[in-house]
């Protein structure tokens, strides 16, 4: 196993660990069932440590899809 494959395991599994700890768009779960997603597309500007959640899960994303570019091409 090379240097890129144990990066993109690292990765991959930060990405969904990362992403399990993203707040839900929607306040409930019955908001889901019934179709409440008024507020799904609300302008809501994110703070703190949401904030630093969400561009870690960008940058992990962009890390994710660049690595396997590379390692589909070498």
């Amino acid at each position: 196993m090379n240097f890129l494959e144990i990066a993109l395991m690292v990765v991959s599994i930060l990405l969904i660990a990362i992403v399990l700890l993203q707040s839900g768009k929607a306040e409930s779960a019955s908001n889901i069932i019934t179709g409440g997603n008024d507020s799904l597309f609300a302008n809501r500007k994110e703070r703190g440590g949401e904030l630093f959640i969400s561009r870690l899960t960008l940058a992990l994303g962009v890390l994710f899809f660049l690595l396997n570019l590379i390692l589909g091409f070498a």
